[in-house]
């Protein structure tokens, strides 16, 4: 029996899934906002902005309605930008979002409310099942099959095994775990990482600074996330050390072209608008800055990503006071 599946935004991201669960026999509605993009889509069956060489299977159906794409839906499956989520759940009435399962494929954390993502959907749904799909998985290379693998987060045992049925093919490898907490900071925080690696390069600094950063990062992130309750070993799985890994390094990486970008010379505004999709790590960076503020907790290199962001700080003046540091062990 086929799964009914509806997914909100219709990105390359969104659109990657789309494929793959269609290809899996399931029952998959997009939501787009924009009544043109939908038009678009539904015809040409090719998503020319965010993923042209891909072919979208001809039994998707696409809708710019959000109440009727999600009224029969067992599962909702969130891939809009984060500072969105919780107004686009707000369109959603009352009766389509109970006794739901939704998953979040977006990654980050509300700057206001500096709410995880799970947080939001308890607050705004109504008896919902929450799981979070994370892990290193650029939507240019899971739209064209190639090898990924991937985690579902979920404390629900049971429907955690039943989407990784849902997902799992030939191409899209999806383990199972119960911390969801890890998952979603892990995802989250990854993305300042990235900014930084790509400003390192951007600046020309070689390889030995973007490894330490990229070590360094993930000690801050899993620091944080065990103040708010995490496993640990999460940050050394697929949606901690490996989402970081690809994140940092890759040519798919928003986040790293971005800080590219930066790093040579662009304000943080006009390398979102030459990048022209949502840099998830800008506005990430600045919830982790008020969330590590408001619990205490150190993270040198989140805060100096927050100066060079808010505060246009020179970056090579930044690297410096971050490496003079008072010297310390590394297990601290």
């Amino acid at each position: 029996m086929k799964t009914k599946i509806t997914i909100l935004g219709g990105g390359s991201w969104g659109t990657a899934l789309a494929k793959l669960l269609s290809e899996n026999n399931n029952d998959v509605t997009v939501w787009i906002r924009d009544d043109k993009q939908c038009k678009e889509l539904s015809e040409l069956r090719i998503n020319k902005k965010y993923l042209p060489n891909v072919v979208i299977p001809s039994d998707i159906i696409f809708t710019s309605d959000i109440n009727e794409g999600v009224k029969d839906a067992q599962i909702i499956l969130i891939v809009v930008p984060t500072q969105m989520i919780r107004n686009v759940l707000k369109q959603i009435n009352v009766e389509n979002k109970n006794d739901k399962i939704f998953i979040n494929a977006s990654k980050g954390i509300e700057i206001g409310t500096l709410n995880r993502v799970s947080e939001i959907v308890a607050q705004e749904t109504i008896n919902c099942t929450y799981a979070v799909l994370t892990g290193p998985s650029h939507a240019e290379e899971v739209g064209l099959s190639m090898p990924t693998a991937i985690t579902i987060a979920c404390d629900n045992k049971e429907i955690g095994e039943f989407i990784q049925d849902i997902f799992m093919s030939s191409y899209f490898r999806v383990y199972t775990n119960d911390d969801i907490i890890g998952a979603e900071l892990g995802g989250a925080l990854k993305n300042i990482i990235a900014l930084g690696a790509g400003i390192s390069d951007g600046i020309g600094y070689g390889d030995n600074a973007k490894a330490a950063l990229m070590n360094r990062g993930i000690v801050e992130i899993a620091r944080l996330g065990a103040a708010l309750g995490a496993d640990k070993h999460t940050f050394s799985g697929l949606s901690g050390i490996g989402d970081l890994i690809v994140t940092c390094t890759s040519k798919h990486s928003r986040n790293y072209n971005a800080g590219y970008l930066i790093g040579q010379g662009y304000s943080k505004e006009d390398a979102t608008k030459k990048i022209g999709m949502v840099v998830e790590g800008i506005s990430t960076t600045y919830a982790a800055y008020n969330l590590a503020k408001n619990l205490n907790i150190e993270m040198p290199i989140v805060n100096a990503m927050y100066d060079v962001l808010e505060n246009n700080a020179d970056v090579k003046y930044t690297v410096h006071m971050l490496m003079e540091r008072e010297k310390k062990d590394e297990k601290l």
